[in-house]
């Protein structure tokens, strides 16, 4: 209590100096404290390194690791999944679900007991939160609360997974790990205008609880097993999601460069094996050899990727096809003589174009088509993919502006003086152009052709040094001796199908294991396995064995739906549990491992700007689509890579949609850590910094987002200081406030609307007014400014921030 009281009394004191400051003009910046949990050393709001654990005992590199055993590896995770019963407990009605009886056992052989239930306010904004991403409404607590029936938190829970918003927290998890952007990343950036579909897919998938297995198979192999199915061709932007630079001048080395980003991030997403460690050399510490890991790349050899398949007409495509013809139409004749002026160079800036890439690359290019083999169709493919109107206006331009070379003439002199005056008149037009969307998927394919490159074992890893061809095939130590089923299709070499097969088996000893585990961690905060994505000798062991066999077991039972699986956790008594501080399970369980308290966990950056969003009433939940553009801080200077969407009611969307920018991050989620999109992201980074606590203190959003939301209260709870404190704790945490808030915030009240009256006398000084109330004026501004800076000091309080 008395922590809580001292935290209050530091905002409430801040906010009184910061509004007197403000008022004598100096500087707005103040350094708040930056956010914890509790100051005691709470076992439940550890946070834990995620920085991978030296190995144990048994995990000393192993001398057979080069050797590519023929027999499965001793390595607890490449062990068959045990499908184990649930033990004998001596608190049998603590136990809810199965899951319950292997965290008690670890429990009481420790001598602990599990923590009380949380209250039901408590836990229905955790559980909410936890699903869907956002803070619950007043409404919705209530309604739990005063739900009575055996069955109420069935009722809740049930009521969570079948909504919408399900689907958009469990994309944004699945999103970290697929390395999701709506760019290419390096130095241009460009953009991908058909991303944001694999982002609606991933949504669509977990809200139609599709089985993992399927899940799986559809991002690797989605135009192998259904051609003609445009979800199943979008789900392979899974594989299309790396960083890409089209301006490489090296064809071959970026074939190599995306076919390694496949082929880790496979090998991490679903298996929880870091297979890039045996690139250059044979892994260190798993029995993955360097062969084995380019014959694992191999699968990938013949993957290309497509841009311009056309999308099903849907509302959106209509929208965009209408703005595009709209601008077409207005742009025509500005077009055609801009074709006009590149036709007679045409011929001569391909050839120019070609020539800039380096030698293999040219050794393809230059060939005759019908002398094309696998390799030199990717790489004309790419080539073609590239290759843009702007690589003929860059030749025209170097041959009208460079008088000192040979192929400058007086003639493309004035061509290009020509090109450059239509270049301009046409940007007079671009308002008219489609302002997000697309008509086109795009899908990884094989580009019609069974037959795949060649894939060679690389000295060092170095692309210009091969050594032996290696034919696609598994890492001996995860498979048993199972061996691909490859078979060649008409239009496909196959390949993906046999690596898709084999991972989403339910033999497979990795892929059940590697998935429940993630879904433990986001929970929980940290996974059984706490290295979430490293399943090897230099990961962690896992802390409940038994308990992650049992989930990965039964997920596979139960049809490898996600939904059930996440149903029994949150039935679970083990997440009921209370995260108030206990000395004895502190000292027993440092790190909470055991799971005697519900660990408390910082919200992540999406959460927390779509809380807000949505307790000011602003928050505009519409699922899918494009992504949007909200307005960013004048300092960022994105230029043209940050056009603000148009539509205001995009700025409130949730972050799911913000266009993911790899070179210009959103600021507000950036500061929250948001996840990083150059690779995959196993696990949300929790820091505490001073920026955070500045941003939400300082950023002009947060402020707007506080007015609406004293706007909010003042409509829902009346006149009555009491009740809008009451309505306001309500909305932000899901409990009333206790009588020392109350009290405190009431005498915060009105000693800061002495100071806003006392700084207001000579009519200069402006204030901040309540946004959203039905009269024009309002009957005492003062108070209802002092009000406004109240909810803007609680809404920086550390509750607000966490899960309890």
């Amino acid at each position: 209590m008395k922590n809580k009281q001292a935290y209050l009394a530091f905002l409430i004191g801040l906010t009184a100096a910061s509004a007197a400051w403000a008022a004598d003009d100096q500087p707005a910046a103040v350094t708040a404290a930056p956010a914890v949990a509790d100051a005691k050393p709470d076992a439940a709001a550890t946070t834990v390194s995620s920085t991978v654990a030296a190995p144990a005992a048994d995990s000393k590199p192993d001398a057979g690791a080069a050797k590519a055993p023929s027999a499965r590896s001793q390595l607890w995770s490449y062990q068959p999944v045990k499908s184990p019963e649930p033990p004998t407990v001596r608190q049998k009605k603590w136990v809810r679900t199965p899951i319950d009886a292997f965290v008690l056992a670890k429990l009481e052989a420790k001598g602990l007991k599990p923590s009380a239930d949380a209250d039901r306010a408590a836990f229905v904004r955790r559980a909410t939160l936890d699903v869907w991403g956002v803070i619950p409404t007043p409404e919705q607590v209530q309604a739990f609360v005063g739900d009575r029936s055996p069955d109420a938190y069935e009722k809740l829970v049930d009521g969570l997974l079948a909504s919408p918003h399900y689907g958009e927290r469990q994309a944004r998890r699945w999103l970290d790990l697929a390395r999701y952007a709506d760019s290419t990343g390096f130095q241009n950036d460009k953009t991908r205008p058909n991303m944001w579909r694999y982002r609606d897919y991933v949504i669509n998938a977990f809200n139609q609880d599709k089985p993992y297995n399927q899940f799986v198979k559809e991002q690797l192999a989605g135009d192998e097993l259904s051609p003609d199915n445009k979800e199943a061709l979008i789900a392979t932007d899974f594989l299309a999601g790396y960083p890409d630079n089209y301006n490489s001048r090296d064809l071959l080395q970026r074939k190599y460069q995306i076919t390694t980003d496949m082929t880790d991030t496979v090998g991490q997403v679903f298996l929880a094996q870091t297979v890039g460690c045996s690139r250059c050399h044979d892994h260190k510490f798993d029995k993955i050899s360097q062969k084995e890991y380019f014959q694992f790349q191999a699968f990938f050899a013949n993957t290309s990727e497509v841009n311009n398949i056309a999308a099903d007409i849907g509302p959106q495509e209509v929208a965009y096809e209408k703005a595009d013809a709209k601008w077409k139409e207005a742009t025509k004749d500005i077009r055609a003589q801009q074709k006009a002026i590149l036709e007679p160079i045409r011929v001569a800036a391909l050839k120019y174009h070609k020539e800039r890439y380096l030698t293999d690359s040219r050794d393809a290019i230059f060939k005759p088509e019908s002398q094309w083999t696998a390799q030199d169709r990717w790489v004309n493919h790419r080539l073609a993919n590239v290759t843009s109107e702007d690589d003929y206006v860059s030749y025209l331009r170097y041959v009208g502006e460079n008088k000192d070379d040979p192929s400058y003439t007086p003639e493309n002199g004035e061509r290009w003086e020509q090109y450059r005056k239509l270049t301009e008149e046409l940007k007079q037009f671009d308002k008219l152009k489609p302002e997000r969307g697309s008509d086109k998927i795009t899908a990884m394919t094989e580009l019609g052709h069974a037959d795949a490159p060649p894939t060679f074992k690389l000295f060092g890893g170095s692309q210009e040094r091969p050594l032996e061809e290696v034919q696609p095939g598994f890492p001996a130590a995860m498979a048993n001796g199972e061996k691909p089923n490859i078979v060649p299709t008409a239009t496909s070499s196959g390949r993906r199908t046999a690596l898709a097969d084999w991972i989403a088996s339910p033999q497979n000893p990795l892929t059940a294991r590697v998935y429940v585990n993630r879904v433990w961690s986001q929970y929980f905060g940290t996974g059984i396995v706490r290295s979430v994505s490293d399943f090897g000798r230099a990961g962690e062991k896992p802390s409940n064995p038994e308990l992650l066999d049992y989930l990965a077991g039964n997920f596979i039972e139960q049809g490898w739906s996600a939904k059930k699986l996440q149903r029994e956790i949150l039935l679970s008594s083990v997440y009921r549990q209370s995260s108030e501080y206990r000395e004895d399970a502190y000292k027993a369980d440092p790190e909470n491992k055991l799971l005697a308290v519900f660990p408390r966990r910082r919200l992540d950056a999406e959460e927390i700007r779509d809380s807000l969003l949505l307790a000011s009433g602003k928050l505009n939940d519409t699922v899918g689509g494009p992504s949007v553009f909200p307005p960013v801080p004048k300092g960022l200077n994105a230029g043209n890579l940050w056009k603000v969407s148009k539509d205001q009611d995009d700025w409130n969307r949730r972050s799911l949609y913000i266009f993911t920018r790899r070179s210009v991050a959103y600021p507000m989620l950036d500061t929250f850590d948001m996840a990083s999109a150059q690779q995959v992201h196993s696990k949300r980074d929790v820091t505490t910094t001073p920026l955070q606590a500045l941003t939400l203190y300082n950023s002009d959003l947060v402020f707007q987002w506080s007015q609406a939301l004293a706007g909010r209260v003042i409509r829902e709870a009346g006149d009555k200081q009491s009740a809008q404190v009451n309505r306001l704790y309500q909305i932000l945490f899901a409990r009333n406030p206790d009588k020392f808030e109350k009290t405190t915030l009431q005498a915060f009240l009105i000693s800061h609307e002495k100071v806003i009256a006392d700084k207001a006398t000579d009519g200069k000084f402006a204030i901040a007014l309540p946004v959203g109330l039905k009269s024009s004026g309002t009957a005492n501004p003062i108070r209802e400014a002092a009000f406004v800076d109240l909810v803007h000091t609680v809404v920086n309080s550390n509750e607000f921030n966490y899960k309890f």
